[in-house]
């Protein structure tokens, strides 16, 4: 069976769904909530992104997926039998469920990751470069995540999803993940007791100290509850959006690398090779000789004031 990625039929709607928001804000005196060059350069970037779907696709199906499929689920028999010894998946409904949710569970770890490792947040870090949380932010994506995106779902065909199956989810995941962006959609009232909602993606995108690093969920927030990253929106707190170090500029190739820029500058800091390794792929912010902290420490220190 041969499936579309459900982000072809997406894009349209994504564009229309913007200048609507746009038009709102400006008509009912929201005017901070778009800024010109700011949606220019999240456009820009969102038009790389759908420039480059071919090549997503074809790293991720056809060659890491399927792949990892052909080796894992060999045809034993005329059966399509997986090397644990059973039968691979095929495409009952009940199966697309269990596949959208260990898509779900996936996504969460990856998203995790995203702000764990400082390498790979300086490429997630472009869709977190805007102070403004709208629509047109949900399309700001940074190019290199396609690099390392499909290792970290490679495990669903590996046990018997078809690659199709496995792509499908990971477009409608997509879809969820842009609605969350905006302002406009209020609490959710027993609905966010299971999914995650448009409150809680505000907190995602804060650069508040007791915000930043929570709610890495996709559809379900029971994953970020049960491993202890999940915070609801605190209407007494005003929120900040966008990163403590922002790129301070609205070119798309200074917002695409400038963190890659600042993980060189800080590995040429120490000569010693923990320090560099560190540097790269520790937490961001964690430095050698405590100039700056990450978001574990800030918190830590934030509590020992708070008792002091």
């Amino acid at each position: 069976m041969d499936f579309t990625n459900p982000l072809v039929y997406g894009v349209p709607c994504f564009l229309g769904l913007i200048l609507v928001e746009l038009t709102y804000s400006k008509t009912h005196d929201h005017d901070n909530l778009y800024k010109w060059k700011d949606l220019a350069s999240s456009l820009t970037m969102g038009v790389g992104s759908v420039v480059l779907a071919p090549l997503i696709k074809t790293i991720s199906a056809i060659i890491i997926f399927n792949y990892v499929y052909e080796i894992f689920n060999p045809i034993v028999g005329g059966v399509r039998t997986n090397i644990m010894g059973w039968e691979s998946f095929g495409y009952a409904w009940y199966v697309w469920i269990l596949c959208q949710f260990l898509d779900d569970f996936t996504y969460y770890w990856f998203h995790r990751q995203n702000h764990m490792i400082r390498f790979l947040w300086a490429a997630h870090i472009v869709h977190h470069s805007s102070d403004n949380f709208n629509l047109g932010t949900a399309v700001r994506n940074g190019w290199f995540t396609i690099l390392y995106k499909p290792f970290f779902y490679m495990w669903l065909p590996a046990i018997g999803f078809p690659p199709e199956m496995v792509i499908v989810c990971l477009g409608i995941e997509a879809l969820w993940q842009f609605q969350l962006h905006t302002a406009y959609v209020p609490k959710m009232g027993i609905i966010e007791k299971v999914f995650n909602t448009h409150t809680m993606h505000q907190v995602h995108h804060a650069k508040n100290l007791e915000y930043m690093d929570k709610n890495h969920g996709g559809f379900l927030n029971m994953f970020d509850k049960l491993f202890g990253t999940w915070k609801e929106l605190d209407e007494n707190i005003e929120i900040e959006y966008g990163v403590t170090k922002p790129p301070n500029s609205y070119n798309p190739l200074v917002i695409l690398t400038h963190e890659y820029k600042d993980i060189w500058k800080d590995m040429k800091r120490s000569p010693n090779l923990y320090h560099k390794f560190m540097y790269a792929f520790g937490p961001p912010g964690w430095s050698h000789d405590g100039s700056t902290l990450t978001i574990k420490q800030m918190r830590e220190e934030m509590k020992l004031e708070d008792r002091s």
